[in-house]
């Protein structure tokens, strides 16, 4: 049955970031779905004091327009856990004001695109191994990342998150490879999970 839940999960994920939800319906929304959904990263023994995830305050200057650049090559990162070694191909670079950000291709059934990011934020203010903005395999698509007309994307910082290792070690995630940490600090979207 847990495959199921997962698979519920997945989609109320799904269904959330496509929602026409504003960025506070969003987080209210998101924070119900991590105190009670059985998948949720949040282990169970803290669901019952947890109150809702951090965020830093919504910020209007975490929302740009970028231009994209051809990339090419392939790496291949150890999540550590049973995944193993996930193999990821370069789609394209965006020319972002924080610096340049590497849009993922996941090399997996299915596939899927993927932006991890490490800011200067990261360690301090928000979780260490750095933050997603979109992971279409788990259905986060929609709000970080848009795809524009004319080789361009929008990204929305405000709606960075956590990956599921940043809440119980039980989970390996994928962290943001050297050329996607920036020095800035982007102070936008989930702040750092502290246990109750």
């Amino acid at each position: 049955m847990d495959d199921l839940e997962l698979l519920d999960w997945r989609e109320r994920v799904a269904r959330l970031y496509l929602s026409d939800l504003d960025l506070a319906g969003f987080r209210a929304a998101r924070d119900e779905l991590f105190a009670e959904h059985p998948q949720s990263p949040v282990p169970a023994a803290d669901r019952t004091a947890f109150t809702g995830l951090g965020w830093f305050p919504p910020n209007p200057e975490a929302v740009v327009e970028a231009p994209l650049r051809p990339a090419s090559g392939t790496e291949s990162i150890d999540t550590g856990g049973p995944d193993g070694v996930v193999t990821y191909r370069r789609v394209a670079v965006a020319q972002t004001p924080w610096g340049p950000l590497t849009l993922w291709w996941i090399e997996a059934y299915g596939g899927g695109l993927f932006v991890p990011l490490r800011d200067g934020t990261c360690g301090r203010e928000s979780y260490g191994g750095g933050r997603y903005l979109t992971d279409t395999v788990k259905g986060t698509y929609g709000r970080g990342l848009t795809v524009l007309p004319g080789g361009r994307v929008r990204l929305d910082a405000n709606y960075l998150y956590n990956p599921s290792c940043a809440y119980d070690d039980r989970w390996a995630c994928p962290l943001a490879p050297p050329e996607n940490r920036v020095d800035v600090p982007i102070r936008a979207g989930e702040l750092a999970y502290h246990r109750a």
